[in-house]
């Protein structure tokens, strides 16, 4: 329509009127666009089979930690590991039709003690509910991945599965030479002559290097105590042979004892049927609104590329050190 005497026409009246209603409604609260994906209740979701008892399938995906997931936008999208393995347990020991748990692993590890946190969290949640657990490797269950493997009854591993790599390792940044360089210092005073000996800021000494290296193998020895415990198809001095750090083909896994079996997830399959004696079994996963679900091969969350948090895995995330039971090639 034309303008009449200066006035605008009613379509611009209209426009306008449209755009404040919008602005009013987004100010009151009552309209929100949500760009990325939000948390909801864990749902079932039926990924193999039609009848009979349930196996859960629970992921134990990418690096092992109680960090959260964030988005590009800085919206936290996942829980954290620890948090996320937490309430998966906790829905599935509320239903009696849960009679095993297959733990999918593919992880080069973590922190030492998000993986000591997930690997106690399993093993009692199997005893309180007196059932099995069942641990399959995908393409990788690394150090602190295959330690909460050891939650588990049976270690099954792909043809071409990697495994192993049994250690601790912790990264100490030293940017002592760059501050030198852009001529800046850090005065610190301190209690004690080893308060700041793990400090980015400076190197540390001999005795300092004793002190971090006795740490280290304190939990070195706490993840051969943990084989030694669940394999016990392994003596100490077997296993101390095997912990050197290295990386395992799934024969050579097998051959030496750190996995049980050779198996697709179909054969796993299978083979919990037979061992529960079950006439048949259904694979079940708990997921989140929005999340896909169409066969056992299926993830826990969808793949998403966060170009915030890439990063060099030998780089840390942060100055101060982590102790990690991981696999960094």
């Amino acid at each position: 329509m034309k303008r009449v005497g200066g006035w605008p026409s009613s379509w611009d009246l209209f426009i306008r009127y449209l755009c404040v209603g919008v602005l009013l409604t987004f100010i009151s609260g009552c309209l929100s666009i949500n760009l990325t994906p939000q948390k909801g209740p864990l749902k079932e979701k039926t990924v193999s089979g039609t009848r009979g008892d349930k196996v859960l399938l629970v992921d134990i995906k990418g690096m092992i930690s109680n960090k959260k997931t964030v988005s590009s936008l800085g919206v936290e999208t996942e829980l954290g590991m620890v948090d996320r393995v937490r309430e998966i347990l906790k829905k599935a020991e509320q239903d009696d039709d849960v009679k095993a748990l297959m733990l999918r692993i593919n992880s080069p590890g973590g922190t030492v003690t998000a993986s000591d946190i997930i690997y106690h969290e399993i093993k009692t949640f199997k005893q309180r509910k007196n059932i099995k657990v069942y641990a399959v490797v995908m393409d990788l269950a690394a150090s602190g991945g295959y330690y909460i493997a050891q939650a588990a009854d049976r270690i099954f591993v792909h043809p071409t599965s990697l495994t192993g790599s049994i250690g601790v390792i912790a990264l100490k940044m030293n940017v002592r030479g760059l501050m030198d360089k852009v001529g800046v210092d850090f005065e610190v005073i301190k209690s004690g002559d080893h308060k700041d000996f793990l400090s980015p800021f400076r190197p540390l000494t001999e005795n300092e290097r004793k002190v971090f290296q006795e740490t280290i193998d304190s939990l070195h020895q706490r993840f051969v105590s943990t084989i030694e415990e669940n394999r016990k198809q392994l003596s100490r001095d077997e296993i101390n042979r095997l912990a050197d750090g290295r990386i395992y083909t799934s024969e050579q896994a097998l051959k030496a004892k750190l996995v049980d079996q050779v198996a697709y997830l179909d054969e796993v399959e299978d083979f919990i049927q037979k061992d529960l004696g079950l006439g048949a079994l259904r694979v079940v996963m708990y997921h989140r609104s929005g999340q896909y679900k169409s066969n056992i091969y299926s993830s826990s969350h969808p793949p998403s590329i966060n170009f915030n948090w890439i990063n060099l895995n030998f780089v840390p995330d942060t100055p101060e050190p982590n102790f990690m039971y991981m696999w960094m090639p």
